[in-house]
């Protein structure tokens, strides 16, 4: 559970991080880019690590 967590804590904080470059920089600016690719990155790890039950539970919409 604290892996969990700290792993929110950090896709929060490089939201942040991305929602100021964004409103700083533009939303197109390297910056911004680069900050959106590692909270996909962070997205993804989450999800392959906390929410794969849920895809692979009988009934869940991903089967559907």
């Amino acid at each position: 559970m604290a892996d969990q967590y700290r792993l929110l804590n950090q896709i929060e904080k490089k939201r942040q991080v991305l929602i100021n470059a964004v409103a700083k920089e533009g939303l197109n600016s390297s910056l911004a880019v680069q900050y959106s690719q590692e909270l996909d990155d962070l997205l993804n790890h989450y999800d392959r690590l906390f929410t794969e039950n849920v895809h692979h539970s009988p009934g869940s919409l991903a089967q559907a």
